[in-house]
């Protein structure tokens, strides 16, 4: 596996890791794996089910991945709630789905995104694949729609604000997604790629608000999705879309692409990391693939360019020890607050 550098290659603030985040095979790490991560050195890793056993096992996967490496890199997941939510029961606390959620108010959320970080911070986790700042519509597919935190635009930013202050104040960065916006989708980007005719200043009226509201945010993540009125590529290909995220919307913080390996993009993976680099993406992340399909992805990446390093110490600079609450005065704060169909009574790990 050979590494081509990134664009911006020149010197610059931090080392320039590989341009991507990286997927790993099970519950811990082999030595032909670990030997791989060494050289690919990903930036960051996701964790998935596959995964996910015990507290105790994935407190030695997430610091097995670390030692790979040789530094304290970011480890995310998708903890969303729902359907969504790669730590669940006995082990930890199953979280009810964005949209039903949020109709407790913000500060429910706010508290549960505190207590959610606070079982992810515990077994080494410090990057949430949330919030889902796209917009449900009557259109919306079902694989998305109980996602989203609500129907209009001042909802969701307002629900999204206080789950990604939940999740900050536990020591876990929030990843927004999926930018500039997945809602109108009528199709499972998993599988075939949405295609969208709606005007620019229709989607600027509507979809790109929340992300507009939390550009501030250290991290986000593209959208498989194709916006006719902008070009004929998927918005994470697409040059036009990232400069659209980074300037209509104002985002600067550092930007992932969603999963290289869904069937909405076409090509090899390696053609498709080089295609979301090209475009302006800093990182690609890579999530269910072959080992050979990890190393070619690895090999396109490339390393870190300067703005993507830039924004990487930005985002690290914000990843803070969790704050002194007590996680029994969070809960019976929650309790106070919610209808008691979400009631939890499982104790969070300190």
């Amino acid at each position: 596996m050979s590494r081509t550098p990134g664009p911006d290659p020149g010197a610059g603030p931090g080392s320039a890791h590989g341009a991507t985040i990286l997927g790993v095979e099970g519950l811990t790490l082999g030595r032909d794996e670990r030997a791989f991560l060494r050289e690919a050195d990903p930036w960051g890793f996701i964790l998935f089910a596959r995964n996910v056993d015990t507290p105790e096992q994935l407190r030695r996967l997430t610091a097995d991945l670390r030692d790979a490496v040789g530094r304290d890199a970011v480890v995310m997941t998708d903890q969303e709630g729902g359907r969504v939510q790669r730590l669940r029961a006995p082990h930890w606390t199953d979280w009810p789905a964005p949209l039903d959620s949020a109709s407790d108010g913000a500060e429910a959320v706010r508290l549960r995104h505190r207590l959610m970080g606070r079982e992810l911070r515990a077994v080494g986790i410090d990057a949430d694949a949330a919030p889902c700042l796209d917009i449900a519509g009557d259109q919306t597919h079902e694989f998305l729609r109980n996602r989203c935190f609500g129907t209009d635009p001042a909802t969701v930013a307002t629900m999204g604000r206080a789950a990604a202050e939940g999740l900050l104040a536990a020591g876990v960065l929030p990843i927004v997604k999926h930018m500039p916006g997945h809602g109108r989708a009528r199709v499972d980007s998993h599988h075939q790629l949405p295609v969208l005719d709606t005007p620019l200043d229709e989607l600027d009226a509507s979809d790109f608000q929340p992300f507009r509201a939390l550009n501030d945010l250290p991290l986000g993540m593209t959208a498989h999705i194709r916006l006719t009125r902008l070009d004929d590529r998927p918005a994470t290909a697409s040059p036009a879309a990232i400069r659209l995220i980074r300037e209509r919307i104002g985002f600067d913080g550092l930007l992932m692409s969603d999963d290289i390996g869904m069937n909405a993009l076409s090509g090899t993976p390696a053609e498709r990391t080089a295609a979301a680099i090209a475009a302006g993406c800093d990182l690609v992340l890579a999530c269910n693939l072959t080992r050979a399909e990890f190393e070619q992805v690895a090999g396109a990446a490339g390393t870190m360019g300067l703005a993507a390093r830039r924004r990487a110490n930005a985002a690290l600079a914000r990843r803070a020890a969790p704050d002194a609450a007590d996680p029994a005065e969070l809960r019976a704060e929650l309790a106070a607050l919610f209808n008691p169909r979400h009631l939890l009574s499982k104790n969070i790990p300190g």
